[in-house]
């Protein structure tokens, strides 16, 4: 048996878990790390959020914690029997083991039980379904470990049964592939096989559930690999994407942008053709506006607005920021680089501060410049010089200019 004494598993132990450790003893009911925390842990890293699982019942939580005047948050998690308890100033989420007794392939009806290894067969992935004890021991029914060590994703049992009780089990695959697997490819035909077969049940799935998975997949490794799947195993009409993605272009585009951190939806508007794909996307997943503003800016700016040649590659950039009227478009633009792969016009850029125009209406009025027409006039021509001197002249060049002009 595998016992976990890491310095990360350690530092779990705040004074609010000892305190709830030492309730759950006292009751003698079992508490357990469980799922995604447990993975983390096992691959040496702080896991974000921690999820219990326990022998309690509900009911029985509520009475014990009540019972030593702990807070309960209300939360409604309750009916698929998660009580979230709040001490020392941290929440601790504690579900019942359970059994799924009917799926329909987006929620499950739930019984409790007390057995672990029944618990850990209605989880998705064998990575997903240990429990670690407080002690350190690790419960592992399913060769999680194993998997997690030579960075191998598989379904729990039967992939068959598992997607058809989830259908976003599909894609919570391919996001937990991009984050474990060592190099494309590396998948059990049985598997891709169970997913092609499957693909059809992800058009019941609601667009804001996929939209939260295909974000997290775009921005992980192997994206390049995993689209293509999606095409192949034709899931890729049932979550928005356009049937004739240009898999050319977000190839081309997912090498550009390999270390620059872009927004998932920079990625994605590489499969795009034209803007109409991007209002298909929303209609199928609900994004933001923020969202699908920045997929019509890039397919309506990457062709045309590229660098200039010669000594000041960034201005086109540049004129575009000073010229647009909207509040953000300096991190469109941003995207627009990485898209781009320009990498050191990108930096260029980050460090670039918008420069504001010297001169006001105030100061043509002090010069004899009386009616509001000609202020605007002479404003915009000035404007004019100013950009054409790449923003470098002061607001002392700029009026005697206007005497010339």
């Amino acid at each position: 048996a595998m016992k976990l004494q890491s310095p990360q598993f350690q530092a779990l132990f705040t004074p609010g878990l000892r305190s709830v450790a030492e309730l759950f003893e006292k009751k003698n009911y079992e508490l357990r790390i469980a799922g995604g925390a447990v993975r983390d842990l096992l691959s040496g890293m702080t896991p974000q959020d921690i999820d219990f699982a326990t022998t309690a019942t509900p009911a029985e939580m509520k009475e014990m914690f009540t019972s030593a005047g702990v807070r309960l948050i209300n939360n409604k998690g309750e009916k698929h029997g998660t009580i979230t308890a709040r001490l020392h100033e941290e929440n601790f989420e504690i579900t019942t083991l359970r059994i799924d007794v009917v799926t329909d392939g987006r929620h499950a009806e739930v019984e409790f039980t007390t057995d672990w290894e029944k618990d850990a067969e209605r989880r998705d992935l064998t990575v997903n379904s240990m429990f670690l004890g407080l002690d350190g021991m690790l419960y592992d029914f399913f060769n999680g470990y194993e998997d997690l060590k030579n960075k191998k994703i598989r379904f729990v049992g039967k992939a068959n049964e598992r997607i058809q009780e989830d259908y976003l089990r599909i894609l919570r695959y391919f996001r937990f592939y991009g984050r474990i697997a060592e190099k494309p490819g590396d998948h059990e035909p049985s598997t891709l096989q169970a997913i092609k077969e499957n693909a059809k049940g992800l058009a019941g799935i609601s667009g804001e559930r996929i939209w939260v998975e295909l974000k997290k997949i775009l921005i992980g490794n192997h994206v390049n690999h995993l689209v293509r799947l999606m095409y192949e195993l034709d899931i890729a009409q049932y979550i928005g994407l356009p049937l004739d993605g240009s898999l050319e272009e977000f190839d081309r585009v997912t090498k550009n942008i390999q270390n620059l951190c872009p927004k998932p939806m920079t990625v994605l508007t590489s499969l795009f053709k034209v803007k109409d794909d991007v209002t298909n996307l929303d209609l199928r997943l609900k994004i933001s506006k923020e969202e699908k503003n920045l997929g019509l800016f890039l397919v309506k700016h990457r062709q045309e607005l590229t660098k200039a040649v010669g000594a000041e590659p960034l201005r086109p950039y540049q004129d575009f920021i000073m010229d647009s009227r909207e509040a953000n478009t300096n991190s469109k633009i941003c995207e627009l680089l990485k898209y781009q792969g320009e990498e050191h016009l990108l930096r260029e850029l980050q460090e670039w501060t918008v420069p504001s125009f010297p001169v006001s209406g105030h100061d043509l009025r002090k010069m004899g410049v009386s009616s509001g027409k000609e202020i605007g006039t002479a404003l915009q021509q000035l404007r004019e010089e100013w950009k054409k001197s790449g923003y470098h002249m002061d607001k002392e060049e700029l009026l005697s200019c206007l005497k010339k002009l």
